[in-house]
């Protein structure tokens, strides 16, 4: 028989078992319940975003061609572009760079149909490239669809120093040089760039500027006036 102390001594070595828990009890883990994702390192795309790179690089240019001519240059941000496109500000970086390099990727497709104007130099006589050429660039400033994002691009370019200078790169390198190319005569880089002044100027006063009577006269008028200094740019000897 034992005494009472060694009883005691014998409860004491006894597991007590788990300590109550206080509060309600957990509900049971569902097993069919989908795994939170691991948290996404900010400023790098995933692979899942770029794996429609093509479809998404287009969403985004969409978007930043929308974003320019709606908000102009300075107003228009890579976060604003993104959120349009409705993707992180670090695919439009992923895919394009800067806000500059985003800009000038949406120039060059909205002035695509402008800078085709040299493939119209050589499609026919160089002795009527001033009137070819003029009907051309008229052309596309007088639609409505090419001229609206054109509009949208000058006036960027007037206004913001990092757009005139992409700008002045795409009518230099894609525009001014091509047409030189065409232009069997001396100095043909200045004949280009005074026959693209011409035309330029004009449409600066008749479009964006809208100086009247130029703004409303009809365009053939422009065209049979205009065409002919443009041909002598190109063409007469010096």
């Amino acid at each position: 028989m034992t005494s009472p102390d060694a009883d005691r001594d014998l409860d004491a070595d006894r597991d007590p078992g788990p300590a109550p828990r206080s509060g309600p009890a957990p509900a049971p883990s569902d097993p069919s319940a989908t795994p939170a994702p691991p948290p996404r390192r900010r400023g790098r795309p995933s692979r899942t975003d770029t794996a429609d790179g093509p479809a998404t690089r287009d969403r985004i240019l969409a978007a930043a061609r929308e974003e320019f001519s709606e908000r102009g240059y300075d107003k228009t941000s890579v976060r604003g572009i993104a959120k349009a496109a409705g993707v992180d500000p670090a695919l439009v970086h992923h895919y394009f760079g800067t806000k500059e390099q985003v800009f000038e990727a949406a120039v060059e497709i909205v002035a695509a149909p402008a800078l085709s104007a040299p493939d119209v130099v050589v499609q026919g006589p160089l002795d009527g490239a001033g009137e070819r050429l003029t009907r051309f660039f008229f052309g596309v400033w007088e639609n409505p669809a090419t001229r609206k994002p054109l509009l949208a691009v000058v006036r960027s370019a007037v206004n913001n120093e990092a757009a005139r200078t992409v700008f002045s790169r795409l009518i230099a390198g894609q525009l001014l040089r091509r047409i030189a190319d065409e232009v069997a005569l001396p100095e043909p880089e200045l004949r280009a760039e005074l026959a693209a002044s011409q035309l330029v100027g004009i449409a600066m006063i008749r479009y964006v500027i809208k100086v009247e009577p130029l703004a409303s006269v009809d365009v053939e008028r422009i065209i049979e006036r205009v065409a002919p200094v443009v041909q002598g740019h190109l063409t007469n000897p010096w």
